[in-house]
């Protein structure tokens, strides 16, 4: 089981967005029967096999085992991953689009860019799986408290010119056999766990989740 794979097809996300599904790949994290999931979820056993066909049928979850119960041979079933991202590729007519604008404090141009990222990294995965090689990647992760406004600018133009100077270093326009990298820079107010707790509480009520005070945007 990988930790996370990108949905790319339109109909596997159509196909993981439906709440009994979902809550079937949730389940299905550690490896489960129809019958053992049906008692799970409070659903007819032949209702789950509906579910588990159209979901094994888009790559969400696979063949764990078989074990023999009585007269019957069950099928035990695993999700291919422990988590799943939906690629902007499943909506390929609206998916964001960076170049459509550049705005450097702008909240929805960073969403349009970290939507890039994940088709993208999503694409190179499905690629170096096929090609059955090994894909380099670097992620720098972590959070830095600001004690003023003053300091957050000052610290976002440290930063600019220190990337700038290491892109400046390192850049070869013309390197012989080169391949080009994309760099991506984020900044953005952490989201404290009560307010993630309230927003998915939001969601799975049914009520439509706050919008980010102007503030936010910046």
């Amino acid at each position: 089981m990988l930790d996370v794979t990108v949905i790319e097809d339109p109909a596997a996300a159509e196909s993981s967005l439906d709440p009994i599904r979902a809550r079937l790949l949730a389940e299905l994290a550690e490896p489960a029967s129809a019958a053992m999931l049906a008692a799970k979820v409070g659903l007819a056993r032949q209702k789950v096999n509906y579910h588990l066909k159209a979901l094994e049928r888009h790559g969400l979850i696979e063949l764990f085992g078989e074990r023999r119960k009585g007269s019957v041979t069950e099928r035990l079933m695993r999700a291919t991953a422990a988590s799943y991202v939906i690629s902007p590729l499943a909506l390929p007519d609206v998916q964001p689009d960076p170049a459509r604008f550049r705005d450097q404090l702008s909240a929805r141009w960073l969403l349009a860019v970290a939507a890039r990222l994940v088709r993208d990294v999503g694409a190179l995965i499905t690629g170096a799986a096929k090609a059955r090689k090994r894909l380099a990647t670097f992620a720098l992760d972590g959070e830095v408290r600001f004690a003023s406004a003053a300091d957050r600018a000052a610290f976002v133009d440290e930063l600019t010119r220190g990337v700038g100077a290491l892109v400046r270093k390192y850049h070869s326009e013309s390197a012989e056999g080169g391949r080009e990298h994309r760099l991506v820079v984020a900044l953005h107010p952490a989201v404290k766990a009560e307010a993630e707790a309230d927003a998915a509480g939001a969601r799975s009520a049914g009520e439509p989740t706050p919008a980010p005070s102007a503030a936010a945007e910046k």
